[in-house]
């Protein structure tokens, strides 16, 4: 939980105990179901708390933006961030139901109101979101190809909508399809962890 302070210092006391409560949930959990590596759950708040909120430090969503996480696993990046961003509406998918169901449990223990989740698939979604986040659920032309539908013509925040995409490795090639469109941050730009050296955040308006 020091890390989390370390570079969010200004937290509130409702946020502090929230992100200290995530612990335990998912300490919890992943009894049940292995939704964290056994030796990860020992680094929840660097390995993934901490690397849900690298999305922070590029874009402060507005108040009232719509933010779609697709392929949230056990909630992440979206639990982190709809703990940060108060008053930011989170809907958080994944097709495997038993992680629904944690993330769900997540929500409620944590007193969420700006977060929702449900099994069902990107390409099922009628409604429309400023952003759509995911951690590095397959490759981005086709993470692309499944959630650009999903994204609202008009702008609102100081980023155009679009996708904000958390990956590790080299993107060269990968990205190279969308030329200058694409900013790529390294994300140990902003954390000096040993982790993060080879992350990175893609962002690509829509």
């Amino acid at each position: 939980m020091k890390i989390i302070n370390k570079y969010f210092p200004d937290l509130s006391e409702k946020q502090t105990q929230k992100f200290f409560l995530l612990k335990k949930l998912y300490t919890d959990w992943n009894q049940k179901i292995n939704l964290i590596s056994r030796k990860d759950i020992e680094h929840l708040y660097l390995k993934h708390v901490l690397h849900s909120l690298s999305i922070a430090k590029i874009i402060e969503f507005n108040n009232g933006s719509s933010v779609l996480d697709v392929g949230t696993g056990g909630g992440f990046p979206g639990i982190p961030l709809a703990i940060y961003f108060e008053n930011v509406n989170f809907f958080l998918i994944d097709s495997i139901g038993k992680k629904i169901k944690v993330v769900n449990d997540v929500i409620q223990k944590l007193n969420l109101n700006n977060v929702k989740a449900q099994q069902i698939r990107s390409e099922q979604l009628k409604q429309r979101f400023d952003f759509v986040v995911s951690r590095a659920v397959t490759n981005i032309p086709k993470f692309i190809s499944i959630v650009q539908h999903t994204i609202k013509k008009k702008d609102k925040n100081s980023l155009p909508n679009g996708v904000i995409y958390l990956k590790g490795g080299n993107v060269d090639e990968e990205v190279s399809i969308y030329k200058k469109n694409i900013s790529i941050y390294n994300i140990s730009d902003y954390f000096e962890e040993e982790f993060f050296e080879t992350k990175k955040i893609l962002y690509l308006p829509l």
